[in-house]
């Protein structure tokens, strides 16, 4: 299996990336968007076993994040859902693949790329959407469900910190790492992929403090009036929903996609939470890796 780097020259930064397998191999290549936004592409990492089958799997660490351009001088008018468009078209045009390829994008990935997919960009052929709110009112409304059903004791110190404006204090932390250990990944302690990108947005959280806020649940950044809901029936190609029986992105906040998307279907992993590629890894590309594979061969009719 061929793995190689590098880098994109995007506006004066540069976007880090990496192919695991061949993109001359015949089969659709797939990108992966990971989350956050602020996070970065390890823990998203599994789906390079996607590669297997001979299919190219492309992860990037969006601008701000990871082994891409770091900018912590830049505010909110700098971090918008179309920079991260335009860096994601750049990043196809730079491995030359305008011609075909997939897009799986997990949490705020997902939502970019529904963002993405309701422009009919030519060269997309397949979607998988993991994960992911298609609005954030919904999101906040079941944040606020589930961690209503978090010990009371808890609930009280999210509450205060949060009234106190003290939401960087380890009591606080300490308190959300309840709701993650539900509702984002239930393996405890996290895998060392998972953790990598916890410390990584630990270390810079510009793009996740500008853009959502200080946890999952507590979202004061400017995504916190995005939807895609009234746009979503212009997503014209095949669709695949992947999701947690314990998900922060519970069934209600990603109703919109399976109601609203022409051709699409929905796998729910019964046992995971936030991360089916980490909780249900093995079940998890099997779903995707056939999806893609069905895909590829409606492509070819």
């Amino acid at each position: 299996m061929t793995v190689r780097e590098g880098r994109a020259p995007f506006r004066t930064y540069q976007t880090w990336y990496r192919i695991t397998g061949d993109l001359a191999s015949g089969k659709t290549p797939v990108i992966i968007a990971h989350g956050g936004p602020g996070c970065t592409h390890d823990y998203v990492d599994s789906f390079k076993a996607l590669a297997a089958d001979g299919r190219a799997v492309i992860h990037y660490d969006q601008i701000g994040n990871g082994r891409s351009t770091h900018l912590p001088d830049k505010g909110a008018d700098f971090w918008t859902v179309e920079l991260f468009l335009e860096e994601l078209e750049n990043l196809i045009r730079h491995l030359g693949i305008e011609g075909g390829y997939d897009l799986l994008g997990q949490s705020w990935g997902g939502m970019l790329g529904a963002e993405f997919a309701v422009r009919q960009p030519a060269g997309l052929r397949a979607l998988v959407i993991a994960d992911s709110p298609a609005s954030m009112e919904l999101w906040v409304q079941e944040a606020n469900r589930l961690r209503a059903a978090l010990p009371p004791d808890v609930q009280e110190t999210l509450t205060r910190h949060e009234q106190a404006g003290t939401t960087d204090s380890a009591e606080y932390r300490a308190a959300t790492e309840v709701f993650y250990a539900r509702h984002v990944c239930r393996i405890v302690p996290n895998p060392p992929e998972v953790q990598r990108t916890n410390q990584a947005v630990r270390d810079d959280p510009t793009v996740y403090g500008t853009m959502n806020g200080p946890n999952e649940f507590h979202v004061v950044g400017t995504l916190k009036h995005w939807s895609v809901i009234d746009r979503l029936p212009r997503i014209e190609v095949p669709t695949l929903l992947i999701s947690g029986a314990h998900d922060e992105a519970t069934e209600a906040t990603m109703q919109p996609f399976a109601d609203l998307i022409p051709d699409v279907r929905w796998h729910i992993f019964p046992n995971s939470s936030h991360m089916p590629h980490v909780e249900e890894f093995a079940d998890c590309m099997k779903i995707v890796g056939d999806f893609l594979a069905d895909c590829d061969t409606r492509q070819m009719r």
